[in-house]
């Protein structure tokens, strides 16, 4: 069966009308949020490579070395091959982070041939990198390939947002929320845009790149 691939924010109306039917809490988040945004982005090294930065880092944090990165065009497969550790230190990233970017840029990723895969695939296929985990390859089939249907339930933010939303009296776990997250079919992709918006109305702060 073909997979739904999120393309405008008539896709986003779409499974938000679903997901509100789904859970009533989630019309609540709705209500107050002004828009959620689509969040598509361009795939390919490039991005993959701005996810593995901003893994287990603040939204900030993650874009102020992402800044020093292109300046220095170390966002570049060759120049991250020509680049000696010190280079790739200066620009603020930590040594287990240098050792991630070098192995993508190793890497023998056919970006072209991501976009026809299953997403079940696609996450078997980039999680084969070092550095590259269930987070990383379900964030790059969430916003660069706009898969509908996947979560990212290791993010922090989606659980603290879950707990906000839900009322719970602490963070649900990666593995509770994955569980939780698939009543929300076959619009994971959206709850989960919904839930880091709600994120940023009650934290004030974006909780996601």
């Amino acid at each position: 069966m073909e997979e739904r691939i999120i393309t405008s924010q008539a896709c986003i109306s779409d499974g938000l009308d679903v997901l509100c039917k789904l859970e009533p809490r989630f019309c609540h988040a709705i209500e107050i949020i002004d828009e959620i945004p689509l969040r598509r982005a361009s795939g390919g090294f490039d991005r993959l490579l701005s996810t593995i930065v901003s893994q287990q880092l603040s939204v900030a944090a993650a874009d102020a070395i992402w800044k020093k990165m292109k300046l220095a065009r170390l966002n570049k497969i060759q120049k991250i091959k020509e680049a000696s550790d010190q280079e790739l230190r200066e620009v603020g990233l930590s040594k287990q982070k240098i050792k991630y970017v070098r192995s993508l840029a190793n890497a023998k990723i056919n970006y072209n041939s991501l976009k026809t895969m299953p997403t079940s695939e696609v996450i078997s296929e980039l999680t084969k990198v070092s550095g590259i985990g269930n987070w990383t390859a379900e964030i790059y089939a969430m916003f660069s390939l706009g898969r509908a249907n996947v979560f990212a339930p290791g993010d922090l933010a989606l659980q603290e947002a879950t707990r906000l939303l839900f009322d719970l009296a602490d963070r649900p776990s990666e593995k509770k929320l994955r569980i939780l997250a698939k009543d929300w079919s076959p619009w994971q992709a959206v709850a989960a845009r919904l839930l880091w918006s709600y994120y940023n109305h009650q934290k004030k702060r974006e909780g996601i790149r």
